[in-house]
């Protein structure tokens, strides 16, 4: 008998990156955070287009991972403190939220 499957979790940023040539330096280190924790991009910038309401970000990410623990494990490891720690301050704002998913159909 197999047992449930995992409930993923997704991770969604919106930011303004204030100086692009240090943020290169946390796009360049966060990655091997996110693939540590199970995790993977699923956006990282890109063309975007609000369809409803006032929402107008300036730069959209959203990474998957296996589930909710994974993604906190994912934000409290020490690899990505230290790629955080690159970031700082190089955006104007950087909002993140974790968020579950929904179970796949069985």
């Amino acid at each position: 008998m197999q047992g449930r499957p995992m409930t993923p979790a997704y991770i969604i940023v919106d930011m303004k990156v204030s100086d692009p040539e240090q943020y290169k330096q946390y796009m360049a280190a966060a990655p091997a955070a996110v693939a540590a924790a199970g995790g993977e991009y699923l956006v990282r910038g890109g063309k975007f287009e609000a369809l409803e309401g006032n929402w107008q970000p300036a730069r959209v990410a959203m990474l998957r991972f296996p589930s909710y623990g994974k993604a906190k494990i994912f934000y409290d490891d020490e690899m990505y403190r230290a790629a955080r720690a690159k970031r700082a301050g190089t955006t104007e704002f950087f909002n993140m939220v974790l968020v579950e998913g929904v179970a796949a159909p069985v």
